[in-house]
């Protein structure tokens, strides 16, 4: 028998199209009756499961809650990430160094950190000092799990009845989370850390122990941090004999140590102890009976009304000391005794000069805050003043406080067009005409035009258009690559903080710090070097060895050429000479700086520099509302002459690198010709074979020789130089 021929190609796919066909429809005929009867399967159980009444509301809301529930785990679960992010490091050891701090003449001038002393437990501290800090602070402190719902709850409800905060709602452990993570900023971000922390901190940590680092590390005004520390300040005596009434008045300072200081409003501390004394009885603690004596005899501090603490400069300096211990600069070091440059008497000066000119000239230019930055040309910081009042707040707005620096920003965007451009000098014609970068146009002060004029003329005379024209020309067209270069040369002369980029960057717009402007002046006024602010001269341990020291272990880096730097400083002390720094002339020594003013005037500069010394003088308001017309040539400037005159007296003038001579000759005779041997002196040091310590003990030793001479003369004994090395070096004692 003959096969049948084969079935052609398009056949054989027609029927296997029709064959998968009926398949595919059987099957999901089958399908669909087997999930009927799964669903009439289901149905009928269902029915035997079904809620009535009581029973189906209760279902209902279970249902309901474990939605929402799983709901909130997410968002927790988000919240806490951030706050648990703030203990990757190694949390409790970076916070407890024991700083002393010494000024530049070798007297101690504050502590910082904690009492490391392992003698001092908790056990140590008076019993009634921890009953008055439990009643007052966190009642149910042993029995909640870090936060206290029924105390927040409390404190809510007295609060209300008070018409304003008489309580406080977060619990001991939640302090201490914010003391050890957080800052002080009030928002709701930090609420929501400070809360996570807190249950964070109750797993790693015990009762006792979170209560013992509470006591260590709780600011209680007048710059003492922790009980120990407070107890020696107020009460002149050691923690362990503070009486009752001693006790019920550093309790009341946990919460608002500045407006209950006791050197600061003695009644207002002795009202917030007897507060304090009803909560013990309150809480059971005490008795009516036993409070009475203590009420009778409240406590009296130590007369500390003509003491003057430089808090904003040693809170500064702290940080500082914090972040080198981080970087392992002082080994497992944890007990040091810090050497600074801390000018005490220049300090005293320049914060009794902010407040002085805002009393005579604050209403009248509707401003509320200054702050100043002095520092020598390496960086050494001389005197810092971050406020107008500690006491009142402690917010340093000379080292955390970012606001636009108007015209003073403009040597940056000089000095990268010089660098980029060397044929250009300070008396190449530059032309003042109108210029837009799309719809943003910038006008001068005077909203008119000068036409062509020197690059020098330029910068004296604070020409806005000069430098948006700048930013074209170093980015060859593309104004956004050249001021991403402008960016670059401020950040290595020593702007730490993002510069946001805008058209207007180059005039001033981006936000600075007062005593990063310092830090950047001084690159012009040393010669080109870089000079970080520090505060740690020479740091030893507890025996006295010596375990840093800044000439040893630090080493500039040379940031700007010599002779972009000879330019800009020739340009900026025609800038005081000539033209909106006049206010800034001391007499006998040159002076170079530049001006600043914000839109809007809500800012005033004047940031300036000698050939000894920078400064950075900030003015305005908190809260950014506007000043009455005050320019950076008005109160700034005034402000930095008189804090600069002080600071120059008794030191040998140097030189600024490619500045004017002709004000340099005219020296007063409050200043003294130099000797031949501090002459020699300030040429090595210009040169680089000298160190700064030895510039100034070999310049001291010049005063002291005219000094006896004149001795010799007159037949009176000499007087020894205030501020120079060699007067100190007698002053300067060995660290323990």
């Amino acid at each position: 028998m003959s096969q049948p021929p084969p079935l052609p190609f398009t056949t054989r796919v027609k029927r296997a199209a029709l064959a998968f066909d009926a398949w595919l429809n059987s099957a999901l005929f089958q399908g669909r009756n087997g999930l009927g009867r799964v669903w009439e399967w289901y149905s009928e159980k269902m029915k035997g499961l079904r809620f009535r009444g009581a029973s189906r509301v209760l279902l209902d809301l279970t249902s309901e809650a474990t939605t929402l529930g799983a709901a909130g785990a997410v968002v927790m679960l988000a919240l806490a990430l951030p706050a648990f992010r703030e203990t990757e490091s190694d949390w409790l050891k970076t916070q407890d160094l024991a700083v002393t701090f010494l000024d530049r003449y070798g007297q101690e001038v504050g502590r910082r950190g904690l009492n490391l002393d392992d003698s001092y437990k908790l056990e140590d501290f008076p019993d009634h000092l921890i009953k008055a800090a439990l009643a007052t602070e966190d009642r149910r402190f042993y029995d909640h799990w870090g936060i206290d719902p029924f105390g927040t709850l409390r404190a809510l409800i007295v609060n209300a009845q008070g018409g304003g905060v008489v309580q406080g709602g977060s619990s001991i452990t939640q302090q201490l989370a914010k003391n050890l993570f957080l800052t002080n900023e009030r928002s709701l971000e930090r609420k929501i850390k400070e809360a996570f922390l807190a249950i964070w901190l109750e797993f790693h940590l015990t009762k006792d122990e979170i209560l013992k680092h509470y006591l260590d590390r709780a600011y209680m005004g007048g710059g003492a941090h922790g009980a120990v520390a407070a107890a020696e300040y107020y009460f002149g005596k050691p923690a362990k004999d503070l009486t009752l009434a001693e006790s019920a008045m550093l309790a009341g300072l946990f919460k608002a140590p500045t407006k209950y200081a006791p050197h600061i409003n003695l009644p207002a501390a002795r009202a917030r102890a007897n507060e304090v004394l009803r909560n013990m009885v309150e809480a059971g603690f005490l008795t009516e009976g036993q409070i009475q004596i203590a009420r009778r005899n409240p406590a009296t501090p130590v007369n500390r009304a003509r003491e003057t603490t430089p808090d904003f400069y040693l809170d500064w300096a702290y940080e500082q000391v914090k972040l080198q211990a981080s970087q392992k600069k002082f080994g497992n070091e944890r007990v040091l005794i810090v050497k600074t440059p801390l000018d005490t008497n220049l300090q005293r000066h320049a914060e009794q000069t902010i407040e002085n000119m805002l009393r005579q000239h604050g209403r009248q230019y509707k401003a509320g805050q200054g702050a100043v930055v002095v520092m020598d040309v390496d960086g050494a910081v001389r005197a810092i003043v971050g406020g107008r009042d500690y006491g009142q707040s402690q917010f340093n707005r000379a080292t955390g406080g970012l606001r636009q620096p108007g015209s003073s920003f403009k040597p940056f965007v000089y000095a990268a067009a010089l660098t980029t451009n060397p044929k250009l000098r300070p008396t190449s014609n530059v032309v003042d005409q109108p210029i837009c970068l799309g719809n943003w146009c910038p006008q001068n002060y005077n909203r008119s035009f000068s036409g062509s004029m020197s690059l020098t003329s330029a910068l004296a005379r604070s020409i806005n258009s000069i430098p948006v024209r700048m930013s074209l020309e170093i980015g060859k067209g593309n104004a956004k690559a050249g001021r991403a270069v402008i960016v670059d040369t401020a950040k290595r002369m020593g702007l730490t903080h993002p510069l946001t980029d805008s058209s207007s960057l180059p005039i001033g717009a981006a936000e600075v710090t007062v005593i990063d402007m310092a830090a950047a002046y001084a690159v012009f006024a040393n010669g080109g070097k870089r000079a970080d602010p520090y505060a740690a001269w020479e740091v030893r341990n507890s025996s006295g060895e010596v375990i840093f020291s800044r000439d040893r272990d630090i080493q500039p880096k040379q940031v700007l050429d010599t002779r972009v730097v000879q330019d800009m400083n020739f340009m900026l002390n025609k800038v005081v000479e000539e033209g909106t720094g006049k206010r800034a002339i001391l007499e006998g020594i040159p002076v170079a700086g530049k001006t600043g003013t914000t839109n809007g005037y809500k800012d005033a500069w004047f940031v300036g520099y000698t050939g000894n010394l920078v400064a950075s003088v900030w003015y305005g308001n908190d809260d950014s509302t506007s000043m009455n017309d005050m320019t950076g040539g008005t109160l700034p400037a005034m402000t930095w002459h008189d804090v600069m005159n002080v600071a120059h007296q008794n030191l040998e003038i140097r030189p600024i690198p490619g500045a004017s001579p002709a004000n340099a000759n005219r020296v007063a005779s409050a200043n003294r010709p130099a000797t031949d041997q501090a002459q020699a002196a300030s040429q090595a040091f210009l040169a680089g074979t000298l160190s700064r310590k030895s510039y100034e003990v070999l310049g001291g030793i010049g005063t002291l020789f005219q000094s006896v001479d004149r001795s010799i003369t007159t037949g009176k004994a000499p007087e020894a130089p205030r501020n120079s090395a060699a007067a100190n070096t007698s002053r300067q004692v060995a660290m323990p």
